[in-house]
């Protein structure tokens, strides 16, 4: 995970977050709603930086040194 995808995972949360208590949201519906709408923000910011710097926020990096990763588990 790169900085940038970190942030904009943070920015998902703490939105999530603040929507939540303002609205007072209680229950899986409410929350849900709230989930999404900190979701989106963080989506849509994600989509501005891409289009304004022209480069993919999101890559399939990994900083696990390789014999760190968990194996896997023989069929």
């Amino acid at each position: 995970m790169t900085d940038l995808e970190l942030i904009f995972s943070m920015l998902g949360e703490a939105s999530t977050k603040e929507i939540t208590v303002n609205t007072d949201a209680k229950g899986f519906e409410e929350n849900k709603r709230a989930a999404k709408a900190g979701g989106k923000i963080a989506g849509d910011a994600r989509k501005q930086l891409e289009l304004k710097s022209g480069k993919k926020v999101v890559t399939t990096d990994n900083y696990l040194p390789e014999e760190k990763k968990p194996k896997k588990l023989k069929e």
